[in-house]
């Protein structure tokens, strides 16, 4: 349709497509005679951890976004935003305070039971375009096996049950993946990240290495050097979800990070050049921990053979592709020191993970004497 202009008008053309797409020419230089619709969220949950951040990248990326919420925790968050709606309710009872709105796309953060994530996906389907599914990696019945999307998800005798113990919670969440994906047909993208960490992480997890590192001298450190650690941080994580979103994208995807797995010593090292204290590394080899039944001790870390062997090796290539993206270590730990030294003395006075002094002080006693034994 371009073979009667001439080179200079092919270059014109070019130019103002590149100047359009980037943004550079000014609003009544474009050629829509209609302003875009913002994108339209509802975020169930949205007010502990990853919720807030999926809320916050939305606002920035220009979306209008609903909060449904119990009201409990953190009942102000969002209060004074006039970006965001907020509606009390509870998913557990119904969705009648949603009737008659209609959005892009929904972002649950807060499923665990697939009679949840059922009821949701039912009640929503005809609301919403898409149905975004915050899953976990722990869906995967073998993590002593490459991961990738495709693998196998682990089972329960009773899909019925909902109390979360360690051996229930991977299955369950499968579970919930299925029923988002079920009710939705083609319409659902699931989410199964790793470990999320960085500010309003109230697990302690990761951050537990900031504290011990800034609190120096010896310090115990499972395994070795190499070992392969995956974190994502929760604002690039919820960056992603919001441009899935934008763009419709549905399917299942890893969501960890990085791009190439953080080793030990590269976590140490970052914590040390954040914290700047004087800390000494003493390693403790996994199999002296596995058969001390000292290898869950330390959070985050898992050892990188026998039943975890692919813990910390998850494929993100296929989220990778789809444009995620990371940020660098560095900033991640800066933040999250920076936001737990917001938090209030008593809750700074009691870390939720991670070992006490006196824990380490232990085993490192233990590991000495056991290394003079003849």
């Amino acid at each position: 349709m371009f073979s009667h202009m001439t080179q200079s008008h092919r270059h014109q053309l070019s130019r103002r497509a590149f100047l359009l797409a980037s943004g550079m020419l000014p609003f009544a230089a474009h050629a829509a005679s209609q302003p875009a619709t913002p994108k339209r969220l509802l975020v169930l949950g949205g007010t502990g951890f990853i919720g807030p951040h999926v809320i916050e990248s939305a606002i920035r990326r220009g979306f209008s976004v609903t909060l449904f919420h119990r009201g409990k925790t953190n009942p102000t968050l969002f209060a004074d935003n006039p970006k965001v709606e907020r509606i009390i309710g509870d998913r557990n009872t119904g969705f009648d305070a949603l009737a008659g709105k209609k959005w892009d796309a929904v972002v649950d953060t807060s499923g665990y039971f697939p009679r949840q994530v059922e009821a949701s996906a039912k009640a929503l389907k005809d609301s919403v375009k898409q149905y975004v599914f915050v899953s976990s990696i722990s869906v995967y019945k073998d993590t002593d096996k490459p991961m990738e999307e495709g693998a196998a998800v682990g089972t329960i005798p009773d899909p019925t049950i909902e109390k979360i113990t360690e051996g229930a919670y991977g299955p369950l969440k499968a579970l919930c993946e299925q029923a988002a994906t079920r009710v939705m047909q083609g319409r659902a993208l699931i989410v199964r990240p790793g470990f999320i960490v960085g500010p309003r992480d109230s697990s302690d997890r990761f951050t537990y290495w900031l504290l011990r590192t800034q609190r120096g001298g010896e310090m115990v450190v499972p395994g070795d050097p190499s070992d392969p650690i995956q974190v994502i941080d929760a604002r690039d994580l919820a960056d992603w979800i919001v441009r899935m979103c934008e763009t419709g994208q549905n399917g299942t995807f890893n969501a960890v990070g990085p791009a190439k797995p953080h080793t030990m010593q590269d976590v140490l090292a970052a914590c040390k050049q954040v914290t700047k204290a004087e800390v000494r590394h003493t390693f403790i080899p996994s199999d002296y921990l596995r058969k001390n039944k000292l290898h869950e001790e330390f959070p985050i870390w898992s050892p990188p053979s026998g039943d975890s062997a692919y813990f910390h090796k998850v494929s993100n290539a296929k989220a990778v592709a789809a444009g995620l993206m990371f940020r660098p270590l560095l900033e991640t730990l800066t933040d999250t020191l920076s936001w737990w030294k917001t938090l209030p003395p008593d809750r700074q006075a009691k870390p939720r993970a991670g070992l006490s002094a006196e824990k380490e002080a232990a085993i490192l006693k233990a590991f000495r004497e056991s290394q003079a034994k003849p």
